[in-house]
């Protein structure tokens, strides 16, 4: 199964290196959100740094539904995702080789849009290794849901409306608690993140051993 999930992160990826979409399209499309709602609130310092956890994480989630749409749609050009059922990988490699790939684009956007809101919002640099964290398990949490309704709306009509309609509602206590931790890191008290950061864990793992079990079954009625 890892060696699959291997196979199929570096496929997804090379693919990414070399159309350059997230490049060219996500990561402006992220930095653009992330200015607007900062023009949006004015210039009031203050203002702007308490909004700042908050609206960084409404910029990723809405990057990360843009990746894992374009996820699956590499797999429905030229009946590719035929090809994947026909692989002979394991289900559940597939599952983790696709959400470790769409973390990995994420994780790098999230370096982008930190230093964004570190020059919009004014925040300061405190915190970074509650940050990591942070960043590491909510991305987890959003890659492995999106990769999990992905599947499940690629093969239906309307499927760029109904995977915001699946993907939103769930990822919810990831941006609650993703944003809380956020705040935390950024006002220096690291203790008061540790339940949020279990509830991003445990969500993460769930939603993982999920994927895992269910993808393949999915895969095949997509």
């Amino acid at each position: 199964m890892w060696r699959d999930a291997a196979l199929v992160a570096g496929k997804d990826l090379r693919i990414e290196l070399r159309s350059k979409v997230s490049l060219n399209q996500v990561v402006p499309f992220a930095v653009v959100v992330l200015v607007i709602f900062g023009l949006a609130l004015g210039p009031d310092p203050s203002r702007l740094s308490a909004a700042a956890a908050g609206l960084f994480w409404v910029a990723v989630v809405l990057s990360s539904l843009l990746a894992v749409q374009r996820s699956f749609a590499i797999e429905s050009a030229n009946d590719a995702r035929d090809g994947l059922r026909l692989s002979g990988l394991d289900a559940g490699g597939v599952f983790l080789g696709k959400a470790a790939a769409i973390s990995l684009e994420l994780l790098a956007l999230e370096v982008v849009l930190g230093i964004v809101t570190f020059l919009v919002f004014g925040v300061a640099l405190v915190g970074v290794g509650l940050l990591a964290c942070t960043c590491l398990l909510a991305t987890l949490g959003l890659a492995s849901v999106g990769t999990l309704y992905g599947v499940i709306s690629s093969g239906l009509k309307g499927r760029e409306t109904l995977l915001p309609l699946l993907f939103f509602p769930v990822v919810a206590p990831v941006v609650l608690a993703a944003a809380k931790s956020y705040e935390d890191a950024l006002a220096h008290a690291p203790g008061a993140a540790d339940g949020w950061l279990i509830l991003l864990a445990v969500f993460a793992l769930c939603y993982l051993a999920i994927g895992s079990v269910a993808f393949g079954p999915l895969l095949e009625d997509a």
